[in-house]
């Protein structure tokens, strides 16, 4: 049999290569790599003798047109230069590709990820991390026929499967550190109100500081984005005032820091002089330079959980659900009591 003429694009060994030294049929090669029913195990190993001989690998674009799948996932995620994310993906990737899923980062700085670049058909799945409470992308994604899970997101009306933090519980819990210090004076540097991290955080820190007898003044209260400068300068404006919070609540630990930052511009000690909370507990909050007393997310636990509600999902689950990871308070060393009565 004369070999078959090469594209110049043509790169390395084909399954037609493979089929031919196997003396078998390019579709035979395709159900015996896949191990699919119909091809007897002699003929199997002896596709895959050619194919090791060859140091043949499959086409994904191949199996794809035979399979209907791509088995790639998108991560919708955010700037990347925030830990959250990092931290986030990486067990994200690793749950997947245990599952034999190669996954795709998209970058979305703005909250609002394209529709037609996550509905092409490139992907098998979606998992969006960044989608605002009103978005209509979830919907979207759903008429379009694409499996989704939002994670460490919910929606204001739940349309597709999420999976977050308590939030609610984590701000209650933080409420009640403050208090029982004795801070009667407390600053909210909270998160975008857009989302629903900013959102429930806020109001469930500001219900139960309200419920213990504290109430948040409203020139005490910034909201901010999820991120360190813009965090920093709305700190050094609180921490300016002479009626300045002795206690300082942040949105997320990117915020915290900021605030960290805030204070040792302005020669403030913590927690002497300033007592900061964070919420996350991304990986540098531990470190003994920052030891920020925070919030833990259990971020691999919400990865893995997120990564088998897509897995369903993919699988023909669609009956939205939302699940939730329970927060744990981290003390460490930016808490205290105010240094003197206010």
């Amino acid at each position: 049999m004369p070999p078959r003429p090469r594209h110049p694009a043509d790169v390395g060994p084909t399954g037609f290569d493979v089929a031919r030294l196997a003396g078998v049929t390019q579709p035979t090669v395709s159900r015996a790599l896949r191990n699919a029913p119909g091809v007897s195990p002699e003929t199997r190993e002896r596709v895959l003798a050619a194919a090791r001989e060859l140091s043949y690998i499959p086409s994904d674009r191949g199996r794809a047109l035979v399979t209907r799948t791509t088995r790639r996932v998108a991560i919708v995620a955010g700037e990347l230069t925030n830990p959250f994310y990092p931290e986030l993906v990486e067990p994200l990737r690793a749950a997947l590709e245990v599952n034999g899923y190669r996954c795709v980062v998209v970058a979305d700085d703005a909250g609002s990820a394209s529709l037609p670049a996550l509905a092409d058909g490139s992907y098998d799945g979606v998992i969006l991390t960044t989608t605002p409470r009103r978005s209509t992308l979830p919907r979207d994604l759903t008429e379009r026929g694409v499996p989704h899970v939002l994670l460490n997101r919910v929606l204001d009306h739940a349309e597709s499967p999420s999976c977050g933090v308590d939030n609610r519980l984590g701000a209650t819990q933080v409420a009640d550190l403050v208090v029982d210090l004795g801070h009667t004076v407390v600053g909210m540097l909270n998160g975008p109100v857009a989302t629903s991290t900013g959102r429930e955080r806020a109001q469930a820190l500001r219900a139960r500081l309200r419920q213990r007898g504290i109430a948040v003044r409203r020139d005490l209260a910034r909201q901010v984005p999820f991120a360190h400068d813009e965090a920093e300068a709305e700190a050094v404006e609180l921490l300016r005032r002479r009626d300045r919070p002795t206690a300082l609540v942040c949105g997320n630990d990117v915020i915290a820091l900021g605030a960290l930052s805030a204070a040792r511009r302005l020669g403030l000690g913590v927690p002497a002089d300033l007592s900061v909370i964070g919420f996350d507990d991304i990986g540098m909050a531990s470190r003994p330079m920052i030891d920020l007393t925070t919030v833990r997310t259990d971020l691999a636990a919400m990865a893995d959980l997120g990564a088998t509600m897509l897995l369903a999902a993919i699988g023909g689950e669609v009956t939205p659900v939302e699940r939730t990871i329970t927060p744990a308070l981290v003390l460490r060393g930016t808490h205290a009591p105010p240094s003197t009565p206010r």
